[in-house]
């Protein structure tokens, strides 16, 4: 099972760099002695260079600053901790993972840009549940990349999962057809299809994904029950742009963030709560096929600040 205590230090960690640039100065500035108009500009200064994003950065302010007054507080210390309670809420309430739930088998679709990680992050994923004690079959569906079946075979091997593919430029629905059917066969716990990265427009993009969604459908019940969305977290503002194009595209539930450890942005995370309306489920912490956690978001806001 996993060691959630032990995730927690890992998302600290890989929050060094964000947490030695931006969210330090942050930090410094609430080391003062009083709460002046000054302090607030500089916050929003620097949350938005935090990519936290304009609006969230805001909305944010505008409910801190607004508690800070009710509540009658005037160290700068107090005004931090009412800070992160309030980035706290912006990144719970969301509805839990349904991959656990007890069901025949369970299908989960990811999508996303080509070069956002998307296939070693299944691969991590499947590791992931195999550590639980899930058995797992893999689709290789980006039958456009040659390199992304042969990718999806190598990592799917070190993570003990079975991995169905076909030819390149194969069918994509014909290889969900085949995972799925073998995953019921073997009384698997879990289908992760990899799909297209890019594909040339977004009604083709949005046309395979609903072939997918459709033939998965057909084959178990309320099929696929996870959307998961990898997004870079390196690519800061342009991981937003990618999330709004992927929620105009298909239905969403999840967000894994990968490269949290090479970014001195993570406030990315919050912008991507806002823009979609969905949690992050998991966070890429480093290169090992280990390195994908289960998002914490207490972890998470107390590595922005904490040393």
């Amino acid at each position: 099972m996993f060691n959630f205590g032990f995730g927690s230090k890992k998302i600290k960690e890989s929050l060094t760099r964000t947490r030695n640039s931006v969210f330090g100065q942050i930090t410094t500035l609430f080391g003062g002695n009083e709460i002046t108009e000054e302090l607030w500009d500089d916050l929003e200064a620097l949350l938005i260079q935090a990519d936290v994003g304009v609006e969230t950065t805001l909305e944010l302010l505008e409910t801190v600053r607004g508690r800070v007054s009710s509540e009658g507080i005037t160290k700068p210390l107090d005004a931090q901790r009412v800070l992160k309670e309030e980035m706290l809420k912006l990144l719970e309430g969301y509805a839990p993972s349904v991959i656990d739930k007890q069901r025949i088998l369970t299908v989960v679709l990811v999508v996303g840009v080509n070069g956002s990680g998307k296939t070693t992050t299944i691969a991590k994923l499947s590791k992931f549940y195999r550590q639980q004690g899930k058995s797992v079959v893999l689709a290789a569906a980006d039958t456009f990349r040659a390199a992304a079946i042969d990718q999806l075979k190598i990592w799917g091997e070190r993570a003990g999962a079975s991995v169905i593919a076909h030819q390149p430029n194969a069918d994509p629905g014909a290889v969900v057809f085949d995972a799925i059917k073998s995953g019921l066969a073997r009384k698997a716990d879990i289908v992760i299809i990899d799909t297209a990265g890019r594909l040339h427009t977004k009604f083709n993009l949005m046309r395979e994904l609903e072939k997918l969604r459709g033939i998965a459908r057909k084959q178990v019940h309320a099929a696929p029950h996870e959307t998961l969305l990898v997004l870079d977290a390196t690519t800061g503002q342009n991981a937003v742009s990618q999330a709004k194009h992927f929620k105009d595209t298909v239905e969403i539930t999840g967000v894994v963030l990968t490269k949290l450890d090479g970014t001195a942005k993570g406030g990315v995370v919050f912008a991507i709560g806002k823009t979609l309306g969905v949690p992050v489920r998991f966070v890429g912490v480093g290169e090992g096929i280990d390195d994908l956690m289960p998002f914490d978001a207490q972890a998470f806001v107390d590595g922005l600040f904490d040393e």
